[in-house]
């Protein structure tokens, strides 16, 4: 077995252990939620009879060993349960709301990366100028700025008063550009300070001052050498951050009335319907778990040296 493919097995037993983990700890976090689930479902005014008559068919009067291995024998069957709530699988509800999920993730992370790169990388090359001073006050607003406040101001903004944009839903190809700035800012920041950081570093190395020396454009300089052999731990960063994004965005959904996973997950625990909040956190974790898995790869196979680490 050669040290990458032994590098990859690791990661991937790492990646399950994880899982594992992560499966377990939901499992006790949603039973810590106040309230009854089988009265919030029977409704206020149902006899005692009828709560009893939902909480065994939830599984709740058995104990909590005997509940967790049978959620655990079911999940490694891809049986997530069912809805308390709407008595449909689990896995169904979860895979028509995932496509809406997947786009915003996809098109916040495509902006943050082209945005974030960009900056980082006017920053780094007008280091100490007023351009610089603006982009790192911006990346520092962007990481530190609340999510949910973001997007009720460009609520605010675009869709009350310059009515330039909708408020909420995804009917419309502009439906997704309030959500995607929201959920992207943080990452263009990260991403931004990530590349002037790794710019700053390469700028100032011998085959840089060679490259100029030969007498190369300077966009060259700076796009095709400086750029390219910074672009390692941003690539890594975008990486992550990806998968952050997916299971992120909760909050954004929410805001925005976005018909995805997070919306439909705190729809769930205000309904305390236990399968789907342990489905949805479990999906959210194994998309993340890959990415970081990808990444890992990825890292290793550019870089060799973090394969022997």
């Amino acid at each position: 077995m050669t040290s990458f493919t032994h590098y990859i097995v690791q990661r991937l037993l790492a990646a399950l252990i994880t899982l594992i983990g992560i499966s377990f700890i939901v499992f006790l976090l949603v039973r810590l939620l106040p309230g009854d689930p089988a009265r919030v479902i029977a409704g206020l005014l149902a006899s005692e009879d009828d709560v009893a008559r939902i909480r065994t068919w939830m599984g709740l009067d058995r104990p909590l060993p005997v509940q967790y291995a049978t959620f655990f024998g079911r999940m490694v069957r891809g049986d997530l349960g069912i809805s308390a709530r709407t008595k449909e699988p689990v896995l169904r509800e979860i895979m028509t709301r995932l496509p809406a999920t997947v786009k915003l993730a996809t098109i916040s992370m495509a902006i943050a990366g082209l945005l974030g790169v960009l900056g980082g990388v006017f920053a780094a090359y007008r280091r100490n100028s007023i351009l610089d001073f603006l982009i790192s006050v911006s990346t520092l607003f962007g990481i530190s700025m609340p999510v949910y406040w973001l997007g009720l101001m460009l609520i605010v903004l675009f869709a009350v008063r310059l009515h330039w944009l909708p408020a909420a839903g995804s009917e419309h190809p502009t439906s997704y550009i309030l959500p995607s700035f929201t959920l992207a800012a943080f990452s263009i920041a990260l991403v931004a300070r990530m590349t002037r950081s790794s710019m700053l570093e390469v700028l100032g190395d011998d085959y840089v001052r060679t490259a100029r020396a030969k007498g190369l454009r300077e966009s060259t300089v700076v796009l095709r050498h400086a750029l390219r052999n910074a672009l390692i731990p941003v690539v890594t960063v975008i990486g992550l951050q990806f998968g952050a994004l997916l299971g992120g965005a909760v909050l954004t959904e929410t805001v925005f009335g976005w018909p995805g996973m997070g919306q439909l997950l705190v729809d769930s625990i205000f309904a305390r319907d236990y399968p789907m909040v342990q489905g949805i956190v479990l999906v959210f974790a194994v998309m993340l778990i890959t990415v970081n898995l990808i990444v890992d790869i990825l890292y290793a196979y550019i870089d060799p040296r973090i394969r022997y680490g």
